[in-house]
């Protein structure tokens, strides 16, 4: 697994992560369209916090996490510079249960995919650990459908459904992308988007 360091680096360089737009994920703004982003509101991995904010606009009681402190550092200066209420804490993905609370919805964007497959079970019991039965995970990750091997780990959708297995119903798993930074030559990448309810 990536180190907490070189997560923070992504943040502190020039060049701005791949995964850093300066907006939403269309994904997610089209859930929170829907009205699918309200209620208590995790977004996990949150980078600079840009979908915990769209949350928070659409009426959740957002909160966001991340392990770069300069990613939380921005978030929070964004969050203050468009007068928006959502709480960011620096913390390990791996452990939630120290958020000392629970969330009806769990956000994803581009996280379940940087797991190794020991980790990835580490990841799935501590998202349980903070979604009581009949919450939600909305999840976008990087997809097999996406050719040469430049960027993430590439996910099959048998391993979303295998990572989910026990405690979870899959209610969808849909072809979609990522938004990407055009600094890496690139608009979007191939991903799947998961909706994924706690037992």
């Amino acid at each position: 697994m990536t180190t907490p360091m070189s997560w923070d680096d992504a943040y502190t360089g020039g060049t701005p992560a791949p995964w850093d737009i300066d907006r939403p994920q269309h994904a997610f703004a089209r859930l929170a369209e829907r009205g699918l982003l309200s209620g208590r509101l995790l977004d996990a991995g949150c980078g600079t916090g840009e979908n915990t904010l769209l949350a928070a606009v659409a009426g959740a009681d957002a909160v966001g996490v991340d392990l770069a402190p300069h990613a939380i550092e921005r978030a929070r200066a964004k969050a203050a510079d468009r007068g928006v209420t959502a709480r960011f804490e620096v913390g390990d993905l791996l452990d939630l249960g120290w958020l000392g609370r629970t969330f009806d919805t769990v956000i994803d964007s581009g996280v379940f995919h940087v797991f190794d497959d020991e980790n990835r079970g580490r990841y799935v019991a501590s998202l349980a650990s903070v979604l009581p039965p009949g919450g939600t995970v909305y999840l976008l990750c990087f997809s097999d459908r996406q050719p040469g091997d430049f960027g993430p780990r590439r996910i099959r959708q048998e391993e979303l459904r295998d990572a989910f297995s026990h405690g979870w119903s899959i209610d969808s798993v849909e072809a979609d992308t990522f938004d990407v930074n055009r600094d890496f030559g690139m608009a979007a990448a191939q991903a799947w988007r998961a909706a994924i309810k706690r037992k």
